[in-house]
Order: structure tokens, then C-alpha cells, then sequence
């Protein structure tokens, strides 16, 4: 077994309370108000005043209100909070560079660099408070250790100091006294509690190897970190660099194939300074600014990252709109603007020693043909949201990702909504293990009770009689004896639409040769929707 990385002396700064100050800034509040920061009616994070009339992180919002009646209460939205803390960490780049982002309010970078730059760490660490406190945060705290748990510790510890530096060596020793629960392991906190195991110091003198037989690779990870031998290297994050090739057209261009040649060298242009670089880009957009009428925008995803050829061949789809004709457009096209929205080191995406194989093959035969097709002719397979089997079967075209919320933004406006539900949350859907079969349009089957009738679900809502047969063939012939049901299961589908609303009942059913089923039972009437082979 590898010996495990030293630490690394490494330099935390935190902003206390940050989702508070973040949002209290976007609505135009005193961060000394009594504020709470709401997600799912519970309390996120909250102010100092708020804390004072009792308000605790986890509190329901009702509670924290009967707590401090002058409480001001606002929901959490990451996005605006982590936006705030951007104008931060670009001004501590300036500084130092290679910053890591650990969270909202608290970045991480490499102590050597910026001590021996400054003359010393205390002297670094005050010259990144005076830059945060030049931007408005006055109570920033810097810790400073060795490993980024020990420095995560020391910027967090209570007190006055804004500066806490643990001396090179004594991790250890400064983490022997701090509670088990800051190892953020709930199972793991909550078993070494009961066994006695209040403090780091009392976890870190385990030894190693029991830990690891038995908590695993995740108890062994806890235990280095309460050791103080956390060899967690600080990852600098890639600074978000701003791309972008435009091309003019005087006058305009009103044809699909001479926009497409007009851009080929733009397009060559912006994937060789990106490889200059050593960046790739792996979502783009392109803007499109006609001679009359509004600019058209959308961004473009990737499988894996964007050449000259796939830029232009966006570019092409976009004018086309979903049609596959070189015709004229009804305006002509002044301006092609690209950015890269989101890029990526290249040695992230380097080929393997011995190449990629037929992945690779498979790319760039699916690029071919979608580039020859259009952008809707070539589709992958997917899984979508939906409450049964057969709606979670999507197919989206190639390079495309609906488990993301750009995606859906990506959409043209007709598509965009349906792409924004998928992704949403299903109640009632069907729970895992999914069933490995799904027919494409339901079955007819027959599902007997033991006097050979067929069962029905009655007014209360109640089988007419335990199910003892079925039969796949909707005939009635190859009658199986059932071994195991369970249902029914009711589902009202869009009971707010007259014409889409739908009332059925699901089942699960097992026949005698081990073959489980997913039925439906809807208007008297049983449907195979599924098979678990």
C-alpha cells in the first residue's frame, strides 16, 4: 500500500455568516439585522443579531420567528451568493494565484508561495484581510496549518483573533481537543459518540488499520483528517477566463452556407487560442445579430469538447432552426458573436497512452453523421423524469445533457419547458429496482381471481378479490398462478386538465415461473406496462 501524502502547509480564509452577508447585500439590507436564510422552510444560516434572540441553523422558520419577532427571513439562493463571493476570490488571484474555491465564503490556497512573497505567513495573511476588507468584509479570519482540515479549523475556531496560525508540526496537537462532530460524518460521529469517542485526539489515537477494517476507505479518510495528516491537496480552480470571437459581415450575409464559410476562420481562430492556452472548451454560445429584429442566443453543449468543425457546424444549426434546407433567411446576419461558457484544462481530456479505442471511433462517426444530418438527426438514449417506465425513455441529440438545468436553458423556447420538467422531481413515481423491460405501448393481460373473475378495484378503492391467476395473452389462454401481488398503488394524472387527466391503479405481480410484472389496472381494464427479467 502507497504511503499516504504529506500535508501541505495550506491557508484557509472564511467569511462568517457569508450566505447572510451575500444576501443581505442583494436585498439591500444591515447584515446586522436580525436575518435568517431559509432553504425548505428551515433555517440555512443566519445573522449575529438572529443568534442572539436564539435562532439556530436547522430551526424551522416558524419557530425562529417565535424567537426573534424582528426577524427578517429571506430563501437561499446559491447562485446570487456564489456570484457575490466572485468579485473575492478574483481580487485574491491578483495576489496569490491558484486559489481554491472550498465553498461560499471560504477559499484555500498553498502557504508557501505567498509567505515567502509577503515575508511570512502572518504578514500574508493580514495583507488578504486588508484586500477583503477593501471589498466590504471586515471580519474575515485566516487560519493557517498544516493540511486543509487543521487551516479549516483554525480560521473557524471562536475568538477574537482574526489570524490563527498553528506552528509547523502541531496539527495534532491543535486538533486533539476539538469535538468528533467537526469531522461533518453523521453515521461515523454518531457511532464514535456512543462508544465514548468525544474528541479528535481520542479518534487519531485509534490505530489506523482498525479504523480502516472496520469503518472502510471513508473511516480511514475521518481518521487522517483527526490526525492532523490530512494530505488533501489544495486544487487550484481555473480561473474564468472570457473567450470570445466575433465576425462582422458589411454588408449582410442572407445565406446559411456563406455565414458558415464566412466564420470557418473566426472558428479556427478561437479553438487554436484556446489550445495555446491549454484550455478546451466544452459549452459555447453563439449569438447571431440579424439587420432587423432582436439578436438570437443559445448555448451549445459537448460530449467531450468543441473543434473548429463542431463550432461551425453549431453556428450552422442554430440559423437553420430545425430545418434542413440551405435557403435564404428572412433577415440578413450582421454579427456571429461565440463564447466559450464553460472550458477546461486540455490535460483533463488527453488521449490514453494506447489511444481511446472504439469510444473514440464511435465520437467522431456520430459527429460526422449529426454534422451531415443536422443537430435533431442523430439521438441518444437518456433517462428522463416521469412516473412510469415508459415516459422516463428519452431521446436527445447527441452531445446534449438533460440532467442539468443548462440544458434545458440550451433548448429552443418550444422545447425548453419540457426539458425544465424532466428534470424536475416525480412524486409517485415507480421506486427502484426499475423494471428491465418496458413495452412500448401497454399490454392487454388478464388478472383472475380464484372463481375465474376478473378483479376489479371497487368504489372505496379496494380489490373485488385477491388476484390468484394471470395470463399475458389477453385471451385469457396461458393462465400462470400468481406467487406474490402487491397494490394497488392509485395515480391521478393531471387532474387539473379535462382532456389529459387520467385515473389509474398500479400493480406488482410475480406469476409462477419467477417472472415479476408491472401492471396497470385502468377502466376496468389490465395493461402490461413493464417486465423485470
Amino acid at each position: 500500500m502507497s504511503a499516504a501524502p504529506a500535508p501541505v502547509r495550506s491557508v484557509v480564509l472564511w467569511c462568517p455568516d457569508w450566505p447572510v452577508t451575500a444576501t443581505a447585500g442583494f436585498e439591500g439590507v444591515s447584515a446586522e439585522e436580525p436575518i435568517a436564510v431559509v432553504e425548505k422552510g428551515m433555517v440555512y444560516a443566519c445573522s449575529a443579531a438572529a443568534r442572539a434572540d436564539g435562532v439556530r441553523r436547522g430551526l424551522r422558520l416558524r419557530e425562529a420567528q417565535a424567537r426573534s419577532p424582528q426577524l427578517r427571513d429571506f430563501e437561499h439562493d446559491p447562485v446570487r451568493i456564489n456570484r457575490a463571493f466572485e468579485p473575492f476570490i478574483a481580487a485574491l488571484e491578483e495576489m496569490s494565484p491558484q486559489v481554491q474555491i472550498v465553498r461560499a465564503g471560504s477559499c484555500a490556497l498553498r502557504a508557501r508561495g505567498p509567505s515567502r512573497y509577503y515575508g511570512g505567513e502572518h504578514a500574508a495573511a493580514l495583507a488578504f484581510l486588508e484586500r477583503f476588507a477593501a471589498l466590504g468584509v471586515t471580519d474575515a479570519r485566516v487560519g493557517i496549518a498544516d493540511g486543509l482540515f487543521a487551516a479549516d479549523q483554525a480560521a473557524r475556531l471562536p475568538g477574537v483573533d482574526l489570524i490563527r496560525i498553528v506552528p509547523v508540526g502541531q496539527s495534532p496537537h491543535f486538533l486533539s481537543g476539538l469535538p468528533v462532530q467537526l469531522l461533518a460524518e453523521e453515521e461515523l460521529t454518531a457511532l464514535l459518540w456512543r462508544l465514548g469517542i468525544r474528541t479528535l485526539g481520542e479518534f487519531a489515537v485509534l490505530p489506523a488499520e482498525d479504523v480502516r477494517s472496520r469503518f472502510g476507505e471513508p473511516g480511514a479518510w475521518a481518521h487522517s483528517r483527526a490526525s492532523g495528516l490530512d494530505g488533501t491537496p489544495v486544487t487550484p480552480r481555473i480561473p474564468p477566463e472570457v473567450r470570445e470571437s466575433v465576425t462582422d459581415f458589411e454588408p449582410g450575409l442572407d445565406r446559411i452556407d456563406q455565414i458558415a464559410f464566412g466564420i470557418r476562420a473566426a472558428a479556427d481562430r478561437f479553438v487554436d487560442e484556446l489550445a495555446a492556452a491549454r484550455f478546451v472548451c466544452t459549452a459555447l454560445r453563439v449569438e447571431l445579430t440579424p439587420e432587423r429584429g432582436p439578436a438570437r442566443e443559445r448555448s451549445w453543449l459537448h460530449p467531450r469538447w468543441f473543434g473548429s468543425t463542431d463550432v461551425v457546424d453549431r453556428v450552422r444549426w442554430q440559423l437553420q432552426g430545425g430545418s434542413m434546407i440551405e435557403s435564404a433567411l428572412t433577415s440578413p446576419i450582421v454579427r456571429v458573436s461565440i463564447t466559450a461558457e464553460t472550458i477546461d484544462h486540455s490535460s483533463h481530456h488527453e488521449t490514453g497512452l494506447w489511444g481511446s479505442g472504439s469510444d473514440e471511433r464511435i465520437h467522431h462517426g456520430l459527429s460526422r453523421v449529426q454534422s451531415i444530418v443536422g443537430h435533431e438527426g442523430v439521438l441518444t438514449a437518456t433517462i428522463g423524469g416521469g412516473r412510469s417506465p415508459r415516459e422516463r425513455q428519452l431521446l436527445v441529440p447527441w452531445g446534449d445533457r438533460v440532467d442539468e438545468r443548462q440544458a434545458a436553458a440550451s433548448r429552443p423556447p418550444k422545447r425548453r419547458a419540457a426539458v425544465a420538467a424532466e428534470i424536475a422531481p416525480w412524486p409517485g413515481s415507480i421506486p427502484p429496482p426499475l423494471p428491465t423491460t418496458v413495452f412500448d405501448r401497454p399490454r392487454a393481460v388478464v388478472v383472475l381471481s380464484a372463481g375465474e373473475k376478473e378483479v376489479v378495484i371497487t368504489e372505496r378503492g379496494l380489490l373485488s378479490a385477491p388476484p390468484v391467476v394471470f395470463s399475458p395473452d389477453p385471451g385469457g389462454r396461458r393462465l400462470r398462478p400468481l406467487e406474490a401481488w402487491a397494490g394497488p398503488w392509485p395515480v391521478y394524472e393531471r387532474w387539473w386538465d379535462s382532456a389529459a387527466r387520467r385515473r389509474f391503479n398500479r400493480f406488482q405481480v410475480v406469476d409462477a415461473d419467477g417472472t415479476a410484472w408491472l401492471l396497470a389496472l385502468e377502466n376496468g381494464r389490465w395493461w402490461a406496462e413493464a417486465r423485470y427479467d
